[in-house]
C-alpha cells in the first residue's frame, strides 16, 4: 500500500524515474556541477570535493534562445557529461552563476542581457528534468564564493568581489557570508546613479555606473572622445574596438586609448569609494574581462578612491586583481553554490 501511494503522488512516468533514481542515488556522492552561463557561452563542468575540475565542456548560449529548449539541451549535455566521468549517480546537485540571478527565489529575475525574459524558474525547470538539487545565484555571487574558497579572498571575512565585463557586478562578503539582502538583490552597484542626466542603462534608470565602466560604456567613452577631438589614435583604424583593443593600444602608449581607462577608472573609483565607505571592506577583488586592463583602469580608480572613501577607511582597503582565470573561477564558484544547496530528496 505505501508503494502504491508513492507511485501515485507522479503525475508522469518521468516524475516516477527521476523518484527512482534518487532513490537510489549514491548517498555518499563527492561531486557536483558548476555552470556559468555568459552571453557567449555555457560553460559547465564536473567538480571534487576539494575544487578539482574533473570535465569541463561548453556551449553558445545565444543558439538556444527559448527556455524551455534551452534547459532540455542543457540538461542532456549534463547527463552525457556525467556519464562519461563516474556516472550519474556520482554528483549530488548542480549550481549556477548567471546574469540576474537569485539565489533566494532560483530564478533569473528580469535579465536586460539574456534572451529569456521575465522570472525564469531556472533551478526549478532544471531539476525536474534532472532530478538533482539545483542553486541558482547572481554570477557575481558565484564569483565571489569561488574568490573566497580558492582565490585571493581565501582567509579573508570581509571583502568585496567586482565584476567588470558584458556588466558590472558585484557581491560582498560580511563576516565570512556573502550579503544577498532580503530579496537577493544586494551588490547591485552596478546600477548606483552616478551621473543623474548620465546615460540610459538597460535597467532603465540613467546615469548606472554600469554604464560607463562595463564593456559598452568604455567603448562609448573611446568614440566620444574620437568625436571630441581631432587627436591621432590607434583606435581610429580599428575595425573591432572592445576594451581588450584598447588595452593593447594602451600599452602601444596611445594617449587616448589611455584617457579612456583614466575616465572609466574614476568614474569606478568613485563608486567603489561610496561602496567602501558602507561596507568597509579589506580588499576589493577585480574579475571579468575589462579587469583585464590592469594599471590602466586600477590605477586611476584607486587614485580618485582614495581621494573620497570615508577617511577611517582609506589606506586600508587593498585592490587585488583575481588570480584565478575566468572559467576556473566562474565553474569553481557555480561548484560552491551546488554545494550549498540541500541535497534532492523527496522523503524530506
Amino acid at each position: 500500500m505505501a508503494i502504491l501511494k508513492i507511485i501515485s503522488i507522479f503525475a508522469t512516468s518521468n516524475e516516477l524515474l527521476i523518484y527512482i533514481q534518487c532513490m537510489i542515488q549514491n548517498v555518499s556522492s563527492t561531486r557536483v556541477i558548476g555552470i556559468n552561463i555568459s552571453l557567449s557561452a555555457t560553460t559547465y563542468a564536473i567538480v571534487d570535493v576539494r575544487g578539482n575540475i574533473i570535465a569541463q565542456e561548453e556551449f553558445p548560449t545565444l543558439e538556444h534562445p527559448d527556455i524551455n529548449e534551452y534547459v532540455a539541451f542543457l540538461s542532456k549535455k549534463l547527463v552525457e557529461i556525467m556519464e562519461a566521468n563516474g556516472g550519474f549517480n556520482s554528483v549530488r546537485s548542480v549550481g549556477i552563476g548567471v546574469l540576474s540571478g537569485n539565489f533566494v527565489t532560483g530564478c533569473i529575475e528580469h535579465s536586460p542581457a539574456l534572451p529569456w525574459k521575465g522570472d525564469v524558474p531556472l533551478a526549478k525547470l532544471l531539476s525536474s528534468r534532472l532530478g538533482k538539487a539545483v542553486a541558482v545565484g547572481n554570477n557575481a555571487h558565484a564569483r565571489a564564493l569561488g574568490e573566497h574558497a580558492f582565490g585571493n579572498a581565501r582567509g579573508m571575512n570581509n571583502f568585496i568581489v567586482i565584476t567588470l565585463g558584458d556588466g558590472l557586478g558585484s557581491c560582498v562578503f560580511s563576516n565570512g557570508k556573502p550579503h544577498l539582502g532580503r530579496d537577493g538583490f544586494a551588490g547591485e552597484i552596478g546600477h548606483v546613479c552616478i551621473n543623474p542626466n548620465g546615460r540610459q542603462c538597460g535597467c532603465g534608470a540613467r546615469g548606472c555606473l554600469e554604464t560607463y565602466c562595463a564593456r559598452d560604456g568604455i567603448i562609448m567613452t573611446a568614440r566620444k572622445l574620437m568625436e571630441q577631438s581631432d587627436k591621432p589614435s590607434l583606435m581610429r583604424d580599428c575595425k573591432n574596438l572592445t576594451p581588450e583593443a584598447i588595452t593593447a593600444f594602451c600599452e602601444k602608449g596611445d594617449e587616448m586609448a589611455i584617457e579612456v581607462y583614466q575616465r572609466t577608472g574614476k568614474m569606478l573609483g568613485m563608486g567603489l569609494s561610496a561602496y567602501a565607505s558602507v561596507m568597509n571592506p579589506e580588499a576589493i577583488i577585480f574579475t571579468g574581462g575589462v579587469s583585464k586592463a590592469a594599471h590602466w583602469l586600477l590605477d586611476p580608480a584607486q587614485q580618485t578612491f582614495e581621494e573620497n572613501v570615508f577617511h577611517n577607511v582609506r589606506g586600508r582597503v587593498k585592490f587585488l586583481p583575481s588570480t584565478l582565470t575566468d572559467k576556473e573561477r566562474n565553474v569553481l564558484g557555480a561548484s560552491a553554490l551546488a554545494w550549498e544547496v540541500e541535497e534532492l530528496s523527496l522523503f524530506t
